[in-house]
Order: structure tokens, then sequence, then C-alpha cells
């Protein structure tokens, strides 16, 4: 009898593609259509229809994740070393000595940029937008954990004064009474009295706590797209259609940082606390945590590749140190040594309580991410609650140790490098804006995170470029032109479509650098001479 366990898996029609179908499509259209098939350092290669290999430098670097570029010779050595020595991969629940080395190379580096002796823990990850869900479920694990025990001082208050009541230490007065709006016929005496002011107090702090924990992120934003990390993304086309499924955040303007202030006092937690005060049970207000982290990005990759000032930093620090609010600092994009210091957020003085960490930590090859906690904030029961199958494997953490050890060496040259570099196209790209000030709007970024805006095309005189600019894809239509044209290859910030992002490697060469500027004129003259078909290559 012939079998039909296949009849229900039809076969694909050859050309269908199944992987990202439409997104590919409009990648091709964009001239994104290619397929690399070798990369060293900002050099990837294609074939072209004679299967000649093309050379493109990618000024894009992986969107941040590779500060050493394609396939670092160092980095492949060891991932071959690794691989050819036989250590298992996955074996969890044992010594992991690589990814022990790794967190505490990681708190050293933290405590020498920040100037302090407290140290950091690890807890590893797979990827950026994970980190930011192990920063969520840490932040919150805290609070929970600090609410409870605000929660069991209350109910220990309440036995001191239910004793004191029995005892005939101490009676319910009034005004106790009062606070809590219990009416005149249902008062009573002694230990009934006290009782009844009991429930009500348990009534109402069931009824204060039971309120969803407020995180907080700023304008702009992007910490990914998980179910979580989402509600902290600030593109609201990203978090909408998934608004229902976790606790909205509250979204600070960065231009206003004292705004959190505001905030803070508006939406602080209160409980009722029982205490005996002299000879009466007397009831007050105490602050309960309410809320779980603030989230920033001292540099906003996807927003337009915006900088936090330092007095924002240092307000944001003091408002949320005063409420009791964890500071979470996003460094997936902006750290690892990107901005000229390994967290940029050292660059202006903002120390945080929890750093995300990712992308170029596996040094282009390992899938990895680390989320560091402070000392004092971290919960060692985390790890009881918290756990992930490939976080910290062998392979990933023996990487991101060459990684960190690459960056270290020499006494940070890499570091320097960043800021060199950073320099130099900053000053090409100043000269461009002094030469088309029609066209080149803005410079944002530091070291190798850099932005360069263009002016708004959607009064264009040429249709190509104003069509490219009204559908909302000008950014994405000039990174196609700048690819096709000229084998470059970069693309624009995700919530900021006018702004190309430029976040190569630290082994950039001189020539490379002449290749873009070449490039980025040739773009300035066809934009300030509206000359359409040099656009789209018509």
């Amino acid at each position: 009898m012939a079998s039909d366990r296949t009849s229900a898996f039809p076969e694909s029609e050859p050309e269908t593609e199944l992987a990202d179908p439409m997104m590919l499509q409009w990648l091709g259209s964009l001239g994104f259509g290619v397929e690399y098939v070798r990369g060293g350092g900002n050099t990837l290669h294609f074939l072209d229809g004679a299967g000649e290999e093309i050379p493109v430098i990618d000024f894009a670097g992986g969107y941040g994740s590779l500060i050493l570029g394609h396939n670092h010779p160092d980095i492949v050595r060891a991932a071959r070393d690794f691989l050819d020595s036989g250590s298992p991969v996955l074996a969890q629940g044992s010594l992991q000595p690589a990814a022990s080395e790794v967190a505490k190379t990681l708190s050293a580096i933290a405590q020498r940029e920040f100037g302090a002796s407290e140290p950091y823990f690890s807890v590893f990850s797979n990827s950026g937008a994970e980190s930011i869900e192990v920063a969520l479920k840490h932040a919150e694990f805290d609070r929970v954990l600090a609410l409870r025990a605000v929660t069991e001082e209350i109910a220990r208050h309440l036995d001191e004064a239910r004793t004191a009541v029995r005892d005939g230490l101490a009676e319910v007065t009034a005004p106790a009474f009062d606070a809590l709006g219990v009416v005149a016929q249902d008062r009573a005496a002694g230990a009934a009295g006290f009782e009844r002011l009991a429930a009500a107090v348990r009534a109402e702090n069931a009824r204060r706590t039971a309120r969803p924990p407020l995180f907080l992120a700023l304008k702009g934003s992007f910490h990914g797209k998980l179910v979580g990390s989402v509600q902290l993304t600030y593109n609201a086309a990203y978090r909408e259609p998934f608004a229902a499924l976790a606790p909205p955040a509250r979204f600070i303007d960065v231009d206003r940082p004292e705004a959190l202030r505001e905030l803070f006092e508006r939406e602080r937690g209160t409980v009722l606390d029982i205490v005996v005060d002299g000879g009466g049970i007397a009831v007050v207000e105490r602050s309960f945590p309410v809320f779980g982290a603030f989230f920033c990005e001292v540099i906003q990759g996807e927003g337009g590749i915006r900088e936090m000032t330092p007095e924002a930093a240092r307000e944001i620090e003091r408002a949320c140190s005063a409420a009791g609010c964890p500071v979470v600092v996003d460094e997936i994009q902006s750290g690892m040594g990107r901005t000229g210091a390994f967290f940029a957020s050292s660059r202006i003085g903002l120390r945080a309580d929890y750093y995300t960490l990712a992308k170029s930590l596996g040094g282009g090859i390992a899938k990895t991410a680390v989320t560091l906690v402070r000392g004092r904030r971290y919960r060692p029961e985390f790890e009881l609650v918290h756990t992930s199958t490939f976080a910290k494997d062998t392979f990933s953490s023996t990487i991101a140790l060459r990684v960190l050890e690459l960056l270290e060496a020499d006494e940070g040259r890499a570091y320097r490098l960043a800021r060199e570099w950073g320099e130099r196209l900053t000053a090409m790209f100043t000269a461009l804006r002094e030469e088309f000030p029609g066209v080149v709007k803005d410079i944002r970024g530091a070291g190798l995170m850099l932005g360069l805006e263009f002016h708004d095309q959607s009064g264009a005189e040429a249709p190509q470029i104003r069509a490219a600019a009204r559908a909302g894809v000008f950014g994405y239509a000039v990174s196609g032109y700048l690819l096709t044209a000229h084998r470059i290859r970069t693309f624009p910030t995700a919530s900021a479509v006018h702004t190309l992002r430029f976040e190569p490697s630290v082994l950039l060469t001189e020539a490379e650098v002449s290749r873009l500027g070449e490039a980025l004129r040739t773009l300035c003259q066809i934009l300030r001479d509206q000359d359409g078909r040099a656009f789209t290559g018509g």
C-alpha cells in the first residue's frame, strides 16, 4: 500500500521564497538584492552575472556588530581552535570558566571606566533584545522582592499593634478610622475595632499594590522587538500591534529630562501601615516600589544617532536615584568601544544599575549577549527563575573573551582608532554640509557610530526623489544608490529614514574613507541638481 505521508506537505513551487518573501522583494526593488559570498575587514564581496567577485565597502557594519570587522583572523582562529579541540559547546550544569572570565573582564572594564570598586554581575543571553528582557525581568524581580519586604514589615507592625491592643497598651483612635474612611456605625472598641481597621488596611493595600509596574524609556528609543522589549521601543509601528501583551512604557523627552521628576512625583506608590503611636494606633502612609526601571540609550541608534547630553545624564541619574528607580543603559549598539570608550555612557558620566551588551560582543561570528547588574542590585535568587539553554555556551563565551582581549590590547588601541577614525569621518561629513547646505542637514554621533541626516526631500522637483521621500523610503533609496553606483554599503536608521548610519570597524583605511567621501559628494550633487535619472540609475 502506497504511503501518503507526504501529501500533507506539498512541495513548494521552485520560485516560491519561504523565508521573509516580502522583505526580500522589497530589498530587491531598492537595489539590495545581492548575495555576499566573502567578507574580511570592511569589505564584502558578491558575484556579478559573470561569476566575478565584486567588492563592496561595508559602512553598515552589521548594524554595529562588527567593531573588529568581518572575519577578523584572530577571532576566526579562536573559533577554529575551539572546534578543533573537541570541547563541548553545550555542557550545562557544569563549570564554565570561559563565561566566568568574560564576566570578570566586563566587570573590571566597568569599574575602570566608571571609577568604581563595586562589581557588576553578568547574566548571559543570546541577543540584544534578550539582554533587554533580562534587565526587565531582573528589575521586576528586584521590585517584587522589595515590595514583599515592605508588605512583610507591615504585617509585623500589624501583629505588634494587635498585641498592644490585646494587652491594653493601645487603642484605635478616631483618626485611624478616618484614614480608612470607616464610617461611625462600623467602628468598634478594643480588639474588634482593631480587626476592622486591619481588614480595611489589608484591602486598601491589596488594591494599591495590584497596579502594574511602571517602566520608563526615552522618546526615540529602540530596545528590541520581543514581547517586553518592544514596549520600550518608541516607534509605534513596532509597538502598538503588541501593546496588549505587556504593560506599556511611559516615554520621556530626552530634551526635557526634568519631566522624570514630575512623573516620579505624580506616579509614586504608597501603602498604609499600622503603627503604635504612644497609647494609640495610627495609620501612616509609606512608599512602595512601583517604578520598574528607566531604560535609555546614550546614543539612540535607530532613532537617528542622537546623543544624550551630560546635563541630561546627570538629571536622569539624580531623579532616578531619588525615586529608587534603577537605570538601564542599552549599550547594545553603542558599546564595545564603538564610540572611543568601551561604554558610551562613560563618556558622559552616566553610571547605571544595568548595562546591556550584544552585537560586537560576538565578534561577528558568535551570537551572545550579556546584561550587567550592579552589585548592590543583583539578586542571586534570579539565577533560579531565569535560565536559557544556549546562553553562556562555551563557544560563544570563548569568542567573546577573545574579542575583549583584542579590544583591550595595546592599552586600548581599538578605542583610540574608533576615536580617530570617527573624527576623520565627522570632518568629512562637516565639509559636505558646508558645501551642500541645502542637502545635508546635520551630523551626529561619536566615534564610529555616526549619522548623516539629509533635508526632507518630499517636496523635491525630481519625481524619483520626491516619490522615495513621500513613500518613507528615502534613506533606503539613497543606500541603494550608494551600493549600485559606488559599491558602498550602508542603511538608514529605522525610525529616522533621512539619516544614514555609518558604523564600520576600527580597521578602516584612508582609501575606504576617501571612497566614501567621493560617493557622498556625488550623491549630494545629484540631490542638489535634482537629477532623478542619476539617482535611480535610469
